[in-house]
């Protein structure tokens, strides 16, 4: 008799787990389960969350140090479970991200958990690109850092870099027209390319290769042996070379897959409406314009 493929939980999404909810999460682990309200329809589901059913816990953040701190992994690993890091570290721009820890200190939490977790378990994520105009009118990006944390990844032994350009919503637009002077601007195609043929040049001579998250069009129009891949954020087929076991490797039909998703099935456990992300970042697709 054939056995159901475990699950992947993703830890999320919609919210910032490990900076501002581990307590609760690590609550849910000890009950067994998860209740989860679709953020569409609002009704709850029971999700199984027992080390017997979970084959990898999949945690987004952009400041893994509580849950370092907390020796949360260890006592996750102590229980049965697989990990798996998806650590976003942009530039320091804090007019985009106001309440992330500075750079030095999520370059360290990087190192951190590559020498705990192993840096085969943990990508890089440098997401969203932006570019916008400034109060003073100056035209500006957050690519800055990019080669000092680029350099960093590498000396930790990472080799992925996940990256894609904001994306025009209108809560952003909202959020944004509160401030005087500034606007988001949007690269033409050609500018696109550039800049992502230059920053896998970069990450190449680093060891790192580049992938892009929902940039199908883009992604097309690259010129062949560009290295450039399309990207897996919750990459199934990779968690089971990573620990074996038995898993499921259907794309994932409720992300965005006609534009280029690559993900593969799993269980979202987060809330945009209970669970609000604190960090403030002013291109989040998920908090309320007015945050």
């Amino acid at each position: 008799m054939n056995r159901p493929p475990h699950i992947v939980l993703s830890a999320s999404r919609r919210t910032d787990i490990p900076a501002f909810y581990m307590p609760w999460f690590m609550n849910r682990i000890e009950r067994g389960f998860f209740e989860v309200v679709n953020p569409f329809n609002r009704q709850v589901s029971v999700v199984e969350a027992a080390p017997e059913r979970v084959h990898t816990l999949v945690f987004w953040s952009k400041n893994f140090g509580p849950f370092l701190e907390g020796g949360c992994g260890e006592k996750l690993q102590e229980r049965g479970y697989h990990l798996f890091f998806n650590f976003t570290v942009n530039s320091a721009a804090p007019l985009l991200e106001p309440r992330v820890p500075p750079l030095k200190v999520r370059l360290e939490q990087l190192a951190d958990l590559c020498r705990r977790f192993g840096p085969r378990a943990v990508h890089w994520r440098f997401d969203p690109i932006c570019f916008y105009t400034a109060a003073n009118g100056a035209i500006e990006n957050n690519l800055a850092d990019f080669g000092r944390i680029a350099t960093a990844a590498a000396g930790c032994g990472v080799r992925q870099c996940i990256t894609s350009f904001m994306d025009d919503y209108a809560k952003i637009r909202r959020r944004t027209a509160a401030k005087p002077g500034f606007s988001f601007l949007y690269p033409d195609p050609a500018d696109r390319r550039r800049i992502v043929l230059k920053m896998a040049e970069e990450l190449a001579q680093k060891g790192i290769a580049l992938f892009l998250c929902c940039e199908k069009d883009l992604l097309e129009s690259l010129p062949s042996g560009s290295g450039i891949r399309g990207s897996s954020c919750i990459p199934n087929e990779f968690l089971a070379e990573l620990y074996g076991g038995n898993l499921s490797f259907k794309k994932d039909s409720g992300q965005r897959v006609s534009s280029g998703c690559g993900c593969k099935v799993s269980m979202d456990i987060g809330s945009y409406q209970s669970q609000p992300c604190r960090h403030r970042c002013l291109f989040c697709y998920a908090n309320p314009a007015s945050l």
